[in-house]
């Protein structure tokens, strides 16, 4: 019973409750990430680059040619699926973007903690902020 009571002590905490929630809204922001990726940047990328369909860039590791990739996995044939796995940098790369954006914006809004204490310039020890001598070793730092 005390294995029960202690986890249902650490699911209660407030930390693991927001990692589950960000966790379950991260998953969902992949989903939306993939599809903005797949079905609104790659086909006018693809058009522009004449009519590529980036989703259907392979290589088959045999020696039959298929058409499509659909093609190829109905045979049972072995690819490199090289366009899918730039589907999947390009997500990547939004994603950690606006990662990148969402920390640095948190950071901005964070607030400094100002120090309590200061170093002594003689023994190097932590003091007070309005101490007038260090503890340790006794060197007055009223001027310092």
């Amino acid at each position: 019973m005390a294995l029960i009571k202690e986890f249902r002590d650490f699911v209660a905490r407030g930390n693991v409750v927001d990692l589950a929630v960000g966790v379950i809204i991260g998953a969902a922001f992949g989903k939306i990430v993939t599809s903005l990726v797949s079905d609104v940047l790659m086909p006018p990328i693809g058009l522009l680059l004449g009519k590529v369909d980036f989703s259907n860039l392979f290589i088959a590791l045999s020696d039959t040619h298929y058409e499509t990739l659909a093609a190829a996995k109905a045979a049972g044939a072995p690819t490199i699926n090289y366009g899918l796995f730039l589907n999947t940098v390009i997500d990547f790369t939004i994603v950690a973007f606006v990662i990148f954006i969402v920390v640095k914006q948190t950071n901005r809004f964070i607030k400094k903690a100002s120090p309590s204490t200061r170093e002594c310039p003689r023994c190097t020890s932590n003091i007070p902020l309005k101490a007038t001598k260090c503890p340790l070793c006794t060197v007055d730092i009223s001027a310092a």
